[in-house]
């Protein structure tokens, strides 16, 4: 009898977060336009970086990973904790809003991509 009403719990909720999602739409920034509320933006930083993320807030600009010099570029500004590996020419993603034409950071919501972690190693390559 419990197991049924375990049973059942669970499935309301499985259904219930299916269709209500709760989850943060993932983009690039070629993807952002038009799109309203907070979001996943995930690209390459492209410089120059100026500004500082625990005063005025960090600026950058965004391209979409793989894309070519000259691509669609979207601003961003920054504030709160940044990771050593930040820098021009990595991959980040980073929470925030579209305002204005700049994409607007949550703060402590910027993580990098380790690109060491998604390149084979040397004792992998043949």
């Amino acid at each position: 009898m419990i197991a049924l009403s375990v049973a059942a719990v669970l499935a309301v909720f499985l259904l219930y977060t299916s269709i209500a999602g709760g989850g943060t739409p993932a983009l690039k920034p070629s993807q952002l336009a038009g799109h309203t509320g907070r979001v996943s933006l995930a690209g390459l930083v492209v410089g120059p970086v100026t500004g500082d993320a625990h005063g005025a807030g960090l600026h950058f600009r965004l391209r979409d990973i793989g894309s070519k010099p000259g691509s669609l570029l979207v601003p961003v500004v920054y504030t709160g904790d940044l990771s050593d590996q930040f820098k021009v020419g990595r991959h980040i993603v980073v929470d925030g809003t579209l305002k204005n034409g700049t994409f607007v950071g949550v703060p402590g919501s910027l993580l990098t991509k380790c690109p060491s972690k998604y390149t084979a190693s040397s004792s992998t390559k043949q």
